[in-house]
């Protein structure tokens, strides 16, 4: 690195901890100015490895030709409209999606992140319920809007001050860590489930809405549901009238191996959001 570079970003990392907010992570000092496939450049000219897929969102690695054309004609000629208007790219999307998808997943609502799909499934499920309580496992991530943080419990609440009224958490099942086992040591996580809700109906006010659940525990450490956890949840919902959410932000669109990860689980649920992989970032 020469001097002018060094310079370079020592400005610029002074300009970034002079106007920027960080959110749960601190920020790298390492300037990034361009992206490639799978590697990302810094100021001075280092090339380092993406393992983070653009925050596990792309699908295809940085700067994929077709993606590239595809920003460029809609930037140049179809970049934003009102949201009562149509545009052919939105309704082919639309069909496309519900086209893959199992009977019951017939509609799509376009938005722009993970966050705000969780806070649109949530708030869909409160009207279509009439009800208000949401239950999320532990070490569950959903986003940071108000009710999707208010249904996630991977940080701990402190210094957020009150959330919304009427979130719930259930153990997430983790079979390295549990300590609910059977006799041979394996994981119970059927009476951790069980547990999990005698304990949620001792505390709900009989106004439970919806489960929202995420097929594969991300930011709680990558842990799989159990096999049957899927369907087990999906029977404690329908014997308390609530809609089961799944949230495949960095699932979906074949990283679980299915195109959707809740489909080798058999079990389809009432609301499916995505992000992330969706758009390729």
């Amino acid at each position: 690195m020469n001097a002018t570079t060094r310079d370079q970003e020592a400005a610029l990392w002074t300009d970034a901890n002079s106007c920027l907010l960080n959110y749960g992570t601190k920020f790298n000092p390492d300037i990034i100015v361009r992206t490639h496939d799978i590697f990302v450049y810094t100021v001075s000219g280092r090339k380092i490895l993406d393992w983070t897929s653009g925050q596990m969102s792309c699908l295809i690695g940085h700067g994929h030709p077709e993606i590239v054309e595809t920003i460029r004609e809609h930037a140049a000629n179809l970049d934003h409209l009102f949201s009562g208007m149509l545009s052919p790219p939105v309704i082919k999307l639309a069909k496309a999606l519900t086209d893959v998808l199992p009977n019951g997943l017939d509609r799509a609502l376009f938005l722009s992140t993970g966050g705000e799909s969780n806070e649109a499934a949530i708030r869909l499920a409160k009207l279509y319920t009439g009800k208000f309580e949401i239950v999320a496992a532990s070490s569950s991530w959903h986003g940071m809007t108000a009710a999707a943080v208010g249904a996630q419990y991977l940080s701990g609440r402190a210094g957020y001050g009150p959330n919304m009224p009427g979130n719930h958490p259930l153990p997430a099942p983790n079979a390295y860590r549990s300590v609910f086992r059977h006799s041979d040591g394996t994981h119970d996580w059927q009476t951790e489930l069980d547990y999990g809700w005698s304990l949620v109906d001792a505390a709900s006010c009989g106004s439970l809405a919806a489960v929202i659940l995420e097929p594969i525990q991300s930011s709680g450490g990558m842990h799989c549901l159990p096999p049957g956890y899927l369907k087990a949840m999906k029977v404690h919902c329908e014997a308390r009238g609530m809609l089961l959410i799944i949230d495949e932000a960095q699932t979906a669109l074949g990283r679980a191996g299915d195109m959707f990860a809740f489909e080798h689980k058999g079990v389809v649920p009432d609301i499916l959001t995505l992000s992330k992989t969706l758009g390729n970032g």
